[in-house]
């Protein structure tokens, strides 16, 4: 059967959702508020009635990447499979917001890449290690110190800091609402808010 209607543009679900689709990744060390960030960021968003999603690394790690594990080959998969999976969340008009440790400059590029229009913020959620190691809720970093957890971000795994992030969030001295206030200003800077 011929299709007679047209596509739906990201222009037209730009309007109806009075916001651009975008992906804002929040890229730091275990224990640096990525995930805290993130889901105070949805719920603002939320409020502001825009179409918002998180995704983050524990989510998909046990689901769409249960698979692998934490070689250097096996995380580059796993961002790489975020990364198309935010870029469809961003086509489809939604702020995807994802909260990935994302350890290697090159993944994230790759992540950039894939967005659609270019809409990819890089928020770097700046925490130094001995903070990170002080939030240890489930022990990551005791355990990887002992020898017990390894290829571990940030004690036997490398983390390559990003170079020009579009923002940096002080996590370890800022509050989260410092935090959100920022974010806020990034998207309509972008011009992702640009109706609000």
């Amino acid at each position: 059967m011929p299709s007679t209607a047209p596509s739906i543009t990201r222009a037209e679900r730009a309007t109806q959702n009075r916001h651009r689709g975008a992906v804002l990744w929040l890229t730091g060390l275990s224990g640096a508020g990525k995930s805290t960030v993130a889901q105070a960021l949805a719920r603002r968003l939320f409020e502001m009635d825009c179409r918002s999603y998180v995704l983050d690394g524990d989510q998909l790690r046990s689901g769409l990447c249960s698979d692998l594990g934490f070689s250097d080959a096996a995380r580059s998969e796993n961002i790489r499979r975020a990364g198309e999976l935010a870029a469809l969340f961003a086509d489809a008009g939604m702020i995807v917001i994802c909260a990935f440790i994302s350890p290697f400059a090159e993944d994230r590029a790759r992540a950039r890449a894939l967005a659609p229009g270019g809409d990819f913020l890089e928020i770097f959620c700046r925490c130094p290690l001995a903070v990170c190691e002080e939030r240890d809720v489930k022990g990551l970093y005791r355990r990887a110190r002992d020898g017990r957890l390894p290829q571990f971000t940030g004690i036997s795994s490398p983390y390559e800091a990003p170079a020009a992030p579009d923002l940096v969030l002080d996590t370890a001295g800022g509050s989260v609402d410092d935090a959100l206030a920022s974010l806020l200003v990034l998207l309509r800077e972008r011009r992702v808010l640009h109706q609000m």
